[in-house]
């Protein structure tokens, strides 16, 4: 039997990542989902596809040993016969939303250690792991508008996104230079229903001056599902010209 694509999802066990867990073991992928928690639902889904899944439960805030657990597994597979393989960055982390000098100085570290240390430590990881496989292999951290438009009351979550986009810059120039280098995009996917909206939503206006914007989107029916921002997620990953522009948008699709 041929080798299947490996994907690795951090944050799978819910929202945008357990919709793209869940499309991709319906693929045939080998899937590895890096969360707090597992997903039942996709264990499920992965008999009934007769689809490989594993799952790893994780605390993202303190990644260094993650990453090593990660590159120690990846030398376990048989890179050079793999058919691939794709590191997607998903977990995020958002503060209580308002002003930064009245947040919490903890739950500021741990939103920039899940949303952009994780991200930097992982990949590095993946990088080095899969350096001789040679079957294609990408890199896409799921970023955000607010990463490249800032929002007050969101400041730590616009500077972890905008960490990621200009990482993802450099990154691919130095991919570029190597052979079989990976491909690389930051990926904004446009506004989804999940937990964060709520978060945001609820949110205290005088706080959080945007909230109202929020509620309108909700009561417009203008955010996607996490299944149908997926979709567009993956489409856009498995266009042949992925990578050649770090940046991108699912709404230039």
């Amino acid at each position: 039997m041929a080798p299947s694509h490996l994907t690795i999802i951090t944050g799978a066990s819910r929202g945008l990542g357990a919709a793209l867990a869940a499309q991709r073991l319906r693929e045939g992928h080998q899937v590895l989902g890096l969360s707090r928690g597992s997903q039942p639902a996709l264990v499920a889904l992965a008999a009934t596809q007769h689809a490989t899944l594993a799952q790893w439960s994780v605390d993202l805030a303190n990644p260094a040993p993650v990453a090593e657990r990660l590159a120690a597994w990846l030398d376990t597979l048989p890179g050079q016969a793999a058919a691939g393989a794709t590191l997607i960055n998903n977990a995020a982390l958002v503060t209580r939303p308002g002003p930064v000098s009245e947040t919490d100085l903890n739950e500021i570290a741990r939103a920039l250690r899940v949303g952009l240390e994780a991200t930097v430590v992982l990949t590095a990881a993946f990088l080095h792991a899969t350096r001789g496989w040679g079957g294609p292999r990408k890199v896409l951290n799921i970023s955000s508008g607010l990463g490249r438009r800032a929002m007050a009351g969101s400041a730590v979550y616009c500077a972890a996104k905008a960490g990621v986009d200009h990482f993802s810059r450099a990154l691919a120039l130095e991919e570029a230079a190597l052979p079989n280098g990976a491909r690389v995009v930051s990926l904004a996917p446009g506004v989804i229903d999940t937990d964060m909206q709520v978060q945001l939503r609820n949110a205290d206006p005088a706080a959080f001056p945007e909230s109202e914007r929020f509620i309108q989107m909700k009561a417009q029916a203008q955010l996607d599902s996490p299944e149908a921002a997926a979709i567009k997620v993956l489409s856009f990953l498995d266009r042949p010209e992925f990578g050649q522009d770090p940046i991108g948008d699912v709404r230039s699709l």
